[in-house]
């Protein structure tokens, strides 16, 4: 597939699914109907019309308000879009060049999709619902049944290395430290970072989050020259960069 189709294309999908995305990442904290219910504008709950949905264009058409209560619409949801729309693309142009055929390409797109929403979700909420990671488990296996069948099962126990590997490291801590340092979601997301990358490539997934998680720390340093030992940092949305780069660009040293 030619690379600025497959980008044009996948990026045009990603905008789509982005509205979806926002939409969900704002529903499912507050227990709302994430597949059925209508868009509502939090200001004064009037159902959205077709040309109020259009992903970032209705935002800058409307110039950030609602068109009936003039209530700010946030810039998170075009934000988002933007952001899926850059994954879509990542996710075409990495294909394209790379030889990739179109499954694989949709594959790469819907994880970035994924783990876009967990990461949201966890750095505003610091939550990983099951019904994200879940899927997230269930789809990295399926690609890789399709793929090849023994592929699949490596990546069965891959998810199974993953979970039992990183809920060992939370129990190891809460004994030594007398306090909980991962949440419950976590060894639920490293399990579906196995399901996508295989055994092989969970070190590699780690590392990317703790490079992650020291870049911000070493950020927060700057501004605030100081980081207390208790305050909380979303690893999920670290775990999630891991799985993206280690999909992307394979594990690190082999």
């Amino acid at each position: 597939m030619n690379p600025v189709l497959a980008a044009a294309v996948m990026g045009g999908l990603g905008m789509i699914v982005g509205s979806f995305i926002a939409a969900v990442s704002v529903r499912l904290p507050r227990d709302e109907d994430v597949v059925f219910a209508r868009s509502r504008c939090r200001g004064c709950d009037q159902i959205l019309r077709p040309w109020e949905l259009v992903p970032v264009f209705s935002w800058l058409g409307l110039r950030a308000r609602c068109a009936r209560c003039h209530t700010r619409i946030s810039p998170r949801y075009p934000l988002i879009e933007l952001a899926s729309a850059g994954i879509g693309i990542w996710a075409g142009l990495w294909g394209a060049t790379g030889g990739a055929s179109t499954f694989m390409i949709a594959a790469t797109a819907v994880l970035g999709w994924q783990l876009l929403l967990i990461a949201i979700v966890d750095g505003e909420h610091f939550w990983l619902p099951d019904s994200l990671t879940l899927p997230l488990i269930s789809t990295g296996v399926t690609v890789a049944l399709i793929l090849d069948w023994g592929l699949g099962f490596s990546h069965l126990i891959g998810a199974a290395v993953g979970f039992c590997g990183l809920w060992l490291v939370g129990w190891l801590y809460q004994l030594v430290r007398k306090r909980q340092g991962l949440g419950g979601g976590d060894p639920f997301l490293f399990a579906g970072a196995g399901a996508w990358v295989g055994w092989m490539g969970l070190p590699s997934v780690l590392l990317w989050a703790c490079a992650v998680g020291l870049s911000l720390v070493f950020g927060i340093l700057v501004v605030r020259r100081s980081v207390s030992g208790s305050e909380k940092l979303p690893f999920g949305v670290f775990l999630a960069v891991g799985i993206w780069m280690t999909w992307l660009y394979g594990p690190l040293g082999l």
